[in-house]
Order: C-alpha cells, then structure tokens, then sequence
C-alpha cells in the first residue's frame, strides 16, 4: 500500500458535518460513459460489476498504541502550556503502558474475529445512533447542486423531474449491479481502460483488488450505497435504527409541509414515463391549499428520545401506514415556493429551511426551489459522503446531459388526481402541541445560526503548487493565521479525511493545528516585522510539508483519533472505569473543535456547509479551486463569524504576499 500515500494525499477531500465527520474521495471527477448511454432505464452498464472489488479490499489497520500516542501528544503541543503538556504527557505514557496495552490487545483480537468489517465501523454506528441531539444543525450536512448550464432547464418542475428520473436511474444502476466501482485511478491510461475492465472482471472478487492494485487503480468502500434509497434513521429510545425498505416503489414529496406520494416505477420495477412524474409534480405544485397548520417535519428536529416518544403516538393514533410510506419512499423531494436571495440565504436553506416542508430523517432529501436552484440535505448515521457525493455526481451528470425532459415537452395526460395520494395524519391535541413545541425550539435555535463567505481570488490550486505547497496546508494555516488574529490563540482544530480505501473504512482525523502551523501564525500575525520574506516562506515549507504527513498518516488509517476512540468505547463496552487519559481536561479540549473543517471540491456541487459542532465554535467548509479559494463558514453568537472570515481573507493576503515577494526558484 505503500504507493498509495501520496495518491491519497490527493484524494483526501472531504465533507463534515457538526459533531461527526462525512468523507469523499477527490478528486471527484464527472465520468463520461458510452455503453448503455441509450438506455433510459440505467445511467450507464458498467463492465465491472458495482461490487467486485468489495470482498478483497484491504483491512483498516489498527496502529500501534505507541504510534497513537506519539501523535496524540503531538497534537496535544500547541494547545498546551508546560505544565499541562506535562501531566497530560504523564497520562498518556500511563495509559500506554499499563490498561491501554491491554485494551489494544483485546481490540485487535476483535478485529481478528470480525474480518468482514473494520474495527471502527460498530462503535462509529453506535456514536451517531446513540447520540440524543437534534439531527438538525448537529448532524445533517448541505451540498448545493451547480446549475444546470442550460439556463432554461432551471425551472423548477424541469429539473425536479429530470434529477427524480436521474435518481431513480441511479438506484436502479446500483442495485442491477450496473454502477461503475469507485475507483481511484493513479495511471488511467492503464486502469481506466475497455481492456483492463474486460482483464479485471474475469477476476474472482476475492482476489480483484489486487488485481487493480498492479496497476495503480485504488478501488474504494462502497458497503455505504445500499442505504442511499428507500431509507431512513427511525427515532427510538436511547439508539436510534436505520431502516431500508427496497420494495418501496414511490415518491415522497413535501410542499408547503404537506406530504405527497406517487408511484415512480412501475409494478415490474421499470421507471414511469418521465412525462407523468412531471404531470405528477406538477398537479402537487399547482394544489393551491395554503402551509399545513400543524407541519409534521417539525417533529423529525426534536431531541432523539422526545421525537422516539412522539413517533410512538403517531403509530398509536392511526398513523402506521402514513409513516410506512414516509419511511419507505425512494427519498425526498422537497418543493420550497420560494427562489433564492443569495449565497448566505441558500446555505440557510439548504441546511435547515423552516421545518416546514423537511423530513430531516430521510437518507437524503433533494431540495428544489422555485427558480431551480437545488441541493441535498442528508441524514448522517447511514454513511459518510462517499456516497452523497458520487449520487451528486451521476445525477447531475446525467440530468444535464440526458435530461429526461425539456422546456418543449409535454406532460402526459394522466390522471395524477388518482396517481397522487396526499398523506394525512391523525393529530390529537397532545400531537399538535408537541409540534407547536418543536416548532419554538427549532425556530430559536437556527435563528441564533449565523453564517457568512468569503471569496479570495489572488490565487488558488495552481499557483500553490507551482510554489511547491500543498493547497490545503495553505487554507489550514490560513484558519489557524485568522483565528490566533481574532482570538490571540491556537485552538483545537478538526478536519475530516476519508479512509475508504479499505474496507468499511470510515473517517480519520487530520489535526492542521501543529508548533508549526502555531509557530509561523505567530510570526506572521504577531511578529511579522521579525522575519524577512525567505524566512516566513520557509515556515509556510515546513507547515505543508507537516500537513502533508499528517493527510497521508490519516489516509492510510494511521491517525490517533478513531484508535483513542474505539479504546474508549471498548472500555466503556466492558463497564471499566475510564482510563484517566480520557478524564484529563487536555483530552477534553483536543475533542472540543473549535475549528471544524472540510473541504469538497465537484464539478457538480456548488458549495457546501454545516453547524459548528460546538456552542463556541466555527464551521468551515471550503474549496481550493485552481485560481481562488472560497470559504462558507457558520458560527452561533458567540463567534463573529464576518470578522473571522474577514481574518481569513486577510491570512491568504499576507501569504500571497510573501510567496510573491519569495517565489520558488527553479
């Protein structure tokens, strides 16, 4: 695995939400298919079968506990001063050679006795599911769609009926088996090619990734797809369940917080005519009843144990059917009569709306406004964005190139009266009260969520490699420049980086906050007048070469963060008291992330964003692109998030600035 380091360093990228982190292999790239492009029922027939490199994927490796904590207390450097490095450093050395050797013993024979799974994978579940937090600006994330490049087709019936066919597509593509594997590819003109694909099939799963791995192709996870459709996170008292009901064959549609249903495939399991799903849509579009007084999705932002109890008496009041086909729609479309104002108002939006017209439950919820503009809100426990992500990819691809309807089209003439079923629910006064109550909490809590962007266009992807540094590294050091000018310190900061090139791989942690990143801040914001040109840019060296290390420590599974956590979890798991490591207000602090990070970069995905995932922190999602770098960052009142954006932008300034001043020779 070892040519994977730096091929993954690439294709870090990554999406987190609040509390938890979703990650996505990139460069993400839109692929261009021509067997099968005729075909209306598929997106495409890949030659490879969807999931033949999943039996023989690399396990994820379980580090050595000396190696995590080397990089823990490495981490734990620039957010200590002496004499708390000192007893954290204590602990550590005490965990390691006494209960924490013990504990790694016991999880790596764990790991021996499950090989079909990764060791973090069960604790990683029972972290989201067990968690009591509103799902709401805690857990589920946005990624806002590009427009499509035609503007005509930006009407909001053409494109919600072109991505519902196009997402149906999808979901037929995976489940016939047809969906190209996720593969990253480090010599395409041997791997990406008709002949490879032909060779690679005829190669039994169990042996296939070797196969790929001769020449230099990285197929990754996909165990996460098959909770992309027909599911959804089910509330129940103390862990909630993901439930997938692949039989059921509608639509859930949501508007003005009235919940619609209609059949998109047929009793044989074919695609209706695009012609009547846009007849479909459009006879919901033109219901003129005016916003539900009692708007049931209210329910699904509540605290997990008060919305298990609620969802209790919807099912003893009559609703179990209503709520059979809610949970078992292919997913939800989300119709908003409103168009979009700007940037700000579409994360708004897209990361939490009014409540009124969400099922925040759902896998994944499109949400399309009146002037077209279109992004996915996901539930986050099923899977990180591997999937989110390559579902954004195909669709956008597909209902831009093959869309199913145009402009000059013409609806069917069917009897949508019929075809379309509104959902009613029995509310009695206790039910309706609850949703008045939820209504309140969740109004007071978005309304205390700011967010703003910033966009610098100095420079970007390629005029940072062409100096030698890593695009990221330089972003990261910009938020740790920013936040030591507004704060006057370094801060525990998280990014989020994928680990599925193995499988069931998850996420690891990147920690940009280093004594480098805190060192050249330092002589950047506080004694720039101290150093010349050459020797803040050899610190701007030293910060991408450490954060290098890091991203490619954290790709291989190498980091310290999923290891801590499954020890911590297995001693919980065994009732033992916890280890004094985890009591130490330091190990507190490093899980305290005031800076939560994320980066995505698509063709089809316009930006993206999420909540802090502490009271006093910040959000981050951002994009290095070729020639400018964009940031859309959320905070609650605690921060200022203008003047923190503001500090980043003045950050990329003063970087830019020495970089031209210093260019790289040679």
């Amino acid at each position: 695995m070892a040519r994977l380091l730096s091929a993954l360093s690439l294709c870090r990228g990554s999406v987190m939400s609040p509390g938890v982190c979703v990650a996505i292999p990139a460069p993400i790239l839109l692929r261009t298919y021509s067997a099968g492009s005729s075909d209306t029922e598929y997106l495409h027939r890949s030659i490879v079968p969807t999931l033949h490199y999943q039996k023989s994927l690399p396990r994820l490796p379980i580090p050595k506990l000396e190696d995590s904590i080397k990089r823990y207390l490495n981490a734990q450097t620039p957010l200590l001063d002496d004499e708390q490095f000192r007893k954290t450093d204590l602990l550590a050395r005490k965990f390691q050679s006494g209960i924490g050797t013990k504990l790694h013993e016991e999880l790596a024979l764990i790991d021996k006795q499950n090989p079909q799974t990764s060791y973090i994978s069960g604790p990683w579940f029972d972290m989201y599911l067990c968690s009591r937090d509103p799902v709401v600006l805690n857990s589920n994330p946005f990624m806002s769609f590009t427009p499509d490049p035609k503007p005509e087709y930006n009407d909001q019936l053409i494109r919600a009926t072109n991505m519902t066919v196009s997402a149906i597509r999808f979901m037929k593509t995976i489940r016939a088996g047809y969906l190209e594997p996720e593969v990253f590819h480090l010599n395409p003109a041997k791997s990406d090619t008709l002949a490879f694909k032909r060779l690679i099939r005829l190669v039994p799963s169990s042996l296939s990734w070797y196969g790929a791995y001769m020449v230099n192709a990285y197929p990754l996870d996909m165990s996460q797809y098959f909770r992309l459709f027909n599911s959804t996170r089910l509330p129940k008292p103390n862990r909630d369940e993901l439930a997938t009901d692949e039989k059921g064959r509608h639509l859930l549609v949501l508007r003005r917080g009235h919940f619609y249903v209609f059949d998109v495939l047929d009793k044989d399991g074919n695609i209706v005519q695009a012609s009547e799903i846009q007849a479909h849509l459009h006879h919901i579009l033109s219901d003129t009843s005016s916003e539900s007084e009692f708007p049931l999705g209210y329910l699904t932002s509540e605290e997990r144990n008060t919305w298990a109890l609620l969802r209790q008496k919807l099912l003893d009041n009559g609703n179990q059917e209503a709520l059979r086909k809610v949970d078992s729609a292919v997913f939800c479309l989300c119709l908003d009569d409103f168009p979009i104002k700007d940037p700000i108002h579409l994360s708004h939006n897209m990361l939490h709306g009014s409540g009124v017209n969400r099922w925040y439950d759902k896998s994944f919820s499109i949400i399309m406004m009146a002037d077209g503009t279109a992004g996915v809100n996901f539930e986050h426990s099923w899977g990180d964005g591997v999937a989110i992500v390559r579902f954004q990819n195909e669709v956008f691809k597909d209902s831009t190139q093959r869309p199913a309807v145009s402009p000059q089209s013409r609806m069917a003439n069917v009897d949508s009266n019929s075809a379309v079923q509104e959902l009613h629910f029995h509310l009695d006064d206790s039910l309706k009260a609850a949703i008045s109550s939820a209504k309140k909490k969740f109004d007071t809590t978005v309304s205390s969520l700011t967010i703003a962007s910033m966009v610098f266009q100095r420079g970007g992807k390629e005029s940072l490699k062409a100096q030698k540094l890593s695009p990221d590294s330089v972003a990261q050091l910009a938020f740790q420049m920013a936040f030591l000018r507004q704060y006057g310190q370094t801060t525990a900061t998280y990014e989020s980086c994928s680990t599925a090139a193995f499988k069931h791989g998850r996420t690891e942690t990147i920690r940009p906050a280093s004594v480098y990143t805190k060192k050249c801040s330092e002589a950047f914001v506080i004694r720039s007048s101290q150093h010349s040109a050459a020797e803040l840019r050899d610190m701007l060296m030293e910060c991408s070469k450490y954060h290098g290390t890091l991203t490619k420590e954290a790709a291989m599974g190498q980091g310290f963060d999923r290891h801590l956590f499954a020890l911590r979890y297995l001693a919980a798991s065994k009732g033992l008291s916890l280890p004094e490591i985890f009591l130490d207000p330091a190990y507190a602090q490093i899980n305290h992330n005031v800076l939560s990070t994320s980066t995505l970069t698509s063709p089809a995905v316009h930006f993206g964003g999420f909540a802090p995932v502490v009271s006093d922190g910040f959000g981050v999602g951002y994009n290095v692109h070729d020639d400018y770098i964009g940031c859309n960052v959320s905070a609650y009142p605690s921060r200022d998030v203008a003047e923190f954006v503001q500090c980043v932008h003045h950050s990329l300034e003063d970087i830019f600035k020495v970089l031209e001043e210093n260019p790289v020779k040679g």
